[in-house]
């Protein structure tokens, strides 16, 4: 089915407004105001979602359980991109389809497509597609727009991508191609319903079970337990799982990693108030994926191998001039995470050097070497020679997960430390900064502003603002 490629940008209409929710934007910013004030809260103290799972059928029938799904992003939550997976209804193709020839339109106003990226992962990856037929005449993906137009407004791009594969393998290198981009900056939302057509009360079982094998963050357990239903031979179930090919993609991306599946809510088409008939179903799961949660905390042990690490790469770089490759970690906890981290270097009391990032896509081991190094050639201060190091001694900041706060009053001073952001421009100030100092909380905003992201003194109340915590220890 592969076309020419479109030479005007051509947007995607709402093509299904009308059809599986309201075409006017009162009616239907009215019904999705209903949907989302009676829709699950998010559970407490959960970071921003990776991904969600949620149905596609009209909104009369599945919306309260897709409502749930999008109920899990936090109101402060900015996302890059979402990317929005959906299995084809209508069309078997190889691979999968990436809409790159405008944006999509709801009723709500246009979605952007970011047409470069997904222009960039056509030329780039084999399994990928240019095919607007595939997205013209499938509902899966539409449906879910207004309910993230909803919840994030138009402050997203949008990567819409239509499998038409029922290959694993070719499941398994869509999912090479996208795990780069699964990241706390984007979202990916799986559009599947569940069990299509069995009596109510064989739905709830065969449902259950479907979502315990996604839960379980094992593509072959899914595998199973589809092939487990199907030999089951339930009467009128057609399919168990219709959008079965992106919920695999998306298991092939999280397997082996750290991540949590958490059932969120389940209805299926015979709850529905209108039209309920439970002789024949469709099921309906909202699941979310979080990054696991670590306890943040640094043994003796840990802080014992940090500062020897940190105070091996100083001595080797200033003995030799060459960075020495990392060597692993010697313990099993946090040494092995992605976590921010600041090195300082003081010689006779005297501050001499002091570098560190925020947690990339490098673990803490490796990251306290590099920047111990950067530290000790910091260019503000007189360098370093190896004839210090006796003298030398190391304070290291091991930093929590970034939180993004609405609100200065949420900052505690020697606590928290800042981390301010505004377009190109950036700044921090650990915690301890304030205690050295004595500053206020009006004089630690406005000096990371002006002195360290060059945003002047008042920039920070335009800026996007966060707090880490971190544990502190010299040696």
């Amino acid at each position: 089915m592969e076309t020419g490629r479109l030479r005007n940008p051509l947007n995607r209409e709402p093509v299904f407004a009308g059809k599986f929710y309201p075409a006017s934007e009162h009616s239907l910013k009215s019904q999705l105001k209903e949907l989302f004030e009676n829709a699950k809260s998010p559970s407490p103290g959960r970071n921003q979602p990776l991904a969600l799972i949620s149905p596609h059928a009209g909104y009369v029938f599945s919306g309260p359980v897709a409502a749930s799904a999008f109920n899990q992003i936090p109101p402060n939550a900015f996302y890059k991109r979402v990317f929005i997976l959906a299995s084809s209804h209508q069309f078997l193709f190889k691979g999968a389809a990436i809409f790159d020839s405008g944006n999509y339109k709801t009723p709500l106003g246009e979605v952007k497509v970011d047409t470069d990226l997904g222009r960039e992962l056509i030329s780039s990856c084999p399994v990928f597609q240019h095919n607007p037929e595939a997205h013209q005449f499938e509902h899966s993906l539409e449906v879910q727009l207004p309910f993230l137009q909803h919840k994030l407004g138009t402050h997203f791009l949008l990567i819409p991508i239509i499998l038409g594969t029922n290959n694993p393998d070719e499941c398994r290198q869509i999912a090479h191609a996208l795990k780069p981009y699964f990241t706390p900056e984007n979202l990916f939302v799986i559009s599947t319903d569940f069990s299509h057509y069995p009596e109510y009360q064989d739905a709830i079982d065969i449902d259950l079970q479907t979502a315990r094998a996604i839960c379980s963050n094992t593509p072959a357990q899914l595998l199973k337990a589809l092939d487990e239903n199907k030999k089951r031979k339930i009467s009128h179930l057609k399919t168990s799982l219709c959008g079965w090919t992106s919920v695999l993609t998306l298991l092939y991306i999280t397997e082996n990693e750290e991540f949590e599946f958490q059932k969120i809510n389940y209805q299926n088409s015979g709850d529905s108030k209108l039209y309920g008939d439970k002789n024949r179903v469709v099921g309906y799961w909202a699941l979310a994926v979080f990054a696991k949660e670590h306890p943040f905390s640094v043994s003796e042990e840990e802080k014992k191998e940090l500062l020897q690490k940190a105070r091996h790469s100083i001595a080797h770089y200033l003995k030799t001039g060459r960075r020495n490759k990392p060597s692993p970690p010697e313990t099993p906890g946090i040494l092995n995470r992605q976590a921010g981290v600041f090195v300082s270097v003081y010689l006779n009391g005297e501050l001499r050097g002091c570098i560190g990032n925020f947690a990339r896509d490098e673990i803490l081991n490796d990251l306290v070497q590099r920047m111990a190094i950067s530290a000790a050639c910091d260019y503000r201060f007189k360098n370093l020679q190896a004839g210090d190091l006796p003298e030398m001694e190391l304070e290291i900041s091991v930093l929590s997960p970034l939180k993004k706060i609405t609100s200065p009053d949420e900052i505690e001073l020697g606590r928290h430390g800042i981390y301010i952001k505004k377009g190109i421009h950036s700044g921090t100030f650990l915690p301890q900064v304030a205690q050295k100092t004595g500053w206020s909380l009006h004089e630690f905003l406005g000096h990371c502003s002006r002195d360290k992201a060059g945003l002047g003194w008042d920039g920070w109340k335009t800026a996007t603002l966060y707090t880490f915590e971190a544990v502190i220890f010299r040696g």
